[in-house]
């Protein structure tokens, strides 16, 4: 079993993503990206990988975001996943 709630389904950038996915942190994650690099970010919140995926949503409804980094820089993936600009964190963990 699953300790999520599904409240809304949304599409971001393409992807379905479902709001509310399980909670994984109460903070974000700093990751140095590289340009031109695809990066996939969890969005169910079970994935042992944070912040991205490892395929353990797989039987649920959700699907990973694709990330592509536009320039190499230090980005902060969200991890609370109750962000509104996945895949990056915007302060929603504080609230």
């Amino acid at each position: 079993k699953y300790l999520y709630t599904i409240k809304k389904i949304k599409l971001i950038k393409g992807t379905l993503i479902m709001n509310k996915g399980k909670r994984a942190g109460d903070s974000p994650i700093g990751v140095n990206v590289v340009e031109g690099k695809t990066y996939f970010w969890c969005t169910c919140g079970i994935s042992s990988k944070q912040p991205f995926c490892d395929g353990s949503h797989k039987g649920t409804d959700f699907n990973p975001l694709k990330y592509l980094a536009d320039q190499s820089k230090k980005v902060f993936f969200c991890t609370c996943k109750q962000t509104n600009d996945p895949p990056l964190c915007d302060g929603s963990h504080n609230n």
